[in-house]
C-alpha cells in the first residue's frame, strides 16, 4: 500500500508460465505447463525427440506464440510486454547457420550492437568460450562444437536475467562439456536464470537444480537431484530416464514396485498433468 492509497501489485521475480500449451491445427504439441524459475536456479529439460522441449524454449523467446497461457519474466507480460521482455532474455538456438561472410568477433559485434552493448563485452565473452584465439576465422570454419560455444557467447553478450539454451552440448569434447558446467555455474552464482533442454543428462544432473522429463508434450516426472536420487538411487536421472522411456508404458501412470532400488520411495510421475569463468556483469574482476 502506498501513501496515496494505491494498491501496487508486488513484481514476482524470475520466469513464470501459466498453463501455456501449444497447438497446431489439431495437434497438441505442448499440453498445459506451469513452470516457476528463480532467479539464480537452473532448469534441464529432459527427454526424446519430440517431446517438445524446443517448442517450450521458442516459446519462451517469443519465436513461438502459445496458442494458450501466460509468460512472464519478472513481472514483464511476454504479450503485453513483448520488447522489454525480451530485453532480459539470451537466447542460444539448436540449429543456425553463420554468415560466410563474418568473423566470429564480427559475428558478436553484430549482436552487440543489435542488444546495444558496448564493443568491449566482445573480447571479453570470446575468452570466457575459449574463441579469442580464433576470433579473426569464420565461424562456418568452426567445427560444430566452436559454433556452439560461439553460440552461447552470443546468448551471454547482453548480461540477461534469464538465459535460454536449446542443446548447449551437441558437439562438445569433453573438456568444453566440463567447461560448459563451469559457465553455467557462473551464471547461476550471479543470480541468471538458466533453462536449458539436452539428451545429455550427465550434464543436467552436474548443473540443473530441477529437472523435468516431457514424452509428447507432458511432463511425466519433475523433480530436484536430490529427489531424484531418492526414488533411484545413485542412478539419478539415469534411473528415471530407463523407468519412463525405456519400458512399457504402464496403463496407471506408476513405476512397478519391484523395479525401484530397493527402499527407495515411489516418484510422483505426472502423466496426466497439464574451469572457465564468463564476464558477468557486476562480478569481481570486470
Amino acid at each position: 500500500m502506498t501513501d496515496n492509497g494505491l494498491i501496487l501489485r508486488q513484481v514476482e521475480k524470475g520466469l513464470i508460465l501459466k498453463q501455456v500449451e501449444k497447438r497446431i491445427k489439431k495437434k497438441q504439441i505442448v499440453h498445459p505447463f506451469d513452470l516457476k524459475i528463480q532467479p539464480g536456479e537452473v532448469v534441464a529439460l529432459c527427454g526424446g525427440n519430440g517431446a517438445g522441449k524446443s517448442t517450450i524454449l521458442r516459446m519462451i523467446v517469443g519465436i513461438l506464440k502459445p496458442t494458450a497461457g501466460v509468460i512472464e519474466l519478472n513481472g514483464l507480460n511476454l504479450k503485453e510486454h513483448r520488447v522489454e521482455y525480451l530485453a532480459q532474455v539470451g537466447y542460444m538456438p539448436d540449429h543456425f547457420q553463420f554468415s560466410g561472410g563474418l568473423t566470429a568477433k564480427e559475428t558478436l559485434a553484430f549482436y552487440a550492437a543489435l542488444r546495444d552493448q558496448p564493443a568491449a563485452v566482445v573480447d571479453r565473452a570470446l575468452q570466457a568460450v575459449g574463441l579469442y584465439e580464433v576470433r579473426d576465422k569464420r565461424p562456418t570454419q568452426f567445427s560444430k562444437g566452436m559454433q556452439q560455444r560461439l553460440l552461447f557467447a552470443q546468448a551471454i553478450l547482453a548480461d540477461p536475467a534469464l538465459v535460454v539454451l536449446d542443446e548447449p552440448t551437441n558437439g562438445l569434447d569433453p573438456y568444453w562439456m566440463d567447461a560448459f558446467v563451469d559457465l553455467v555455474r557462473e551464471l547461476k552464482e550471479a543470480g541468471r536464470s538458466v533453462i536449458f533442454s539436452t539428451h545429455q543428462l550427465q550434464v543436467a544432473e552436474a548443473v540443473a537444480d530441477r529437472a523435468i522429463f516431457l514424452r509428447e508434450g507432458q511432463v511425466v516426472q519433475s523433480g530436484t537431484m536430490e529427489q531424484y536420487r531418492e526414488w533411484y538411487g545413485p542412478l539419478g536421472l539415469h534411473g528415471a530416464f530407463s523407468e519412463l522411456f525405456s519400458r512399457p508404458r504402464k496403463t496407471d501412470g506408476h513405476i512397478p514396485p519391484d523395479s525401484r532400488p530397493h527402499g527407495q520411495s515411489q516418484p510422483p510421475l505426472q502423466e496426466n498433468e497439464p574451469n572457465v569463468k564468463v564476464w558477468i556483469k557486476g562480478r569481481p574482476g570486470d
